[in-house]
């Protein structure tokens, strides 16, 4: 049996490990593997084959159309018309939420950059079915991150 784990990079794992070598779990029977953190830095904008499911569009519409109807609600009683004031409502309302919206996402995303994970780590470690409950608590009881089990045949 197979028992998987995810741990931060921190001294939570190489207890983890320790105590699974004080409970009859050979060093070759465990495997750590850390994960390479990302270098690029995440896309604002989405291109057409790639999506993270943020608009940035969808303030700057909501704005637009406000401003808009403002717009050709007074521009009955303003020089240009309300035909004239809806469009410059309009596109007024639109940059200011595109503006707004870009400003926010990158102050989130900042704020996300200094609240990341540091490095995972994944550990596996083959032990025999009646060692698994054992093994799971050990890591539970040290942070892990997430836990799960394998079971394979022996053919």
């Amino acid at each position: 049996m197979y028992v998987i784990a995810s741990f931060e990079h921190s001294i939570d794992l190489e207890l983890a490990l320790t105590a699974l070598e004080q409970e009859e779990i050979r060093k070759n029977q465990i495997l750590a593997i850390p994960l390479n953190k990302r270098t690029e830095k995440r896309k604002l904008f989405d291109t057409i084959h790639r999506s993270d499911g943020l608009s940035l569009f969808d303030v700057g519409a909501i704005l637009g159309a406000c401003c808009m109807l403002l717009g050709a609600i007074y521009g009955m009683v303003l020089k240009w018309g309300p035909i004239l004031w809806g469009l410059i409502g309009l596109i007024g309302g639109l940059t200011l939420g595109i503006l707004l919206k870009v400003l926010f996402v990158k102050k989130q995303n900042k704020k996300q950059a200094n609240d990341e994970i540091r490095t995972e780590v994944f550990v596996l470690i083959q032990c025999r079915e009646d060692q698994s409950k054992i093994v799971e608590n050990i890591l539970w009881s040290h942070e892990a991150l997430g836990v799960a089990k394998l079971k394979f045949q022996d053919n």
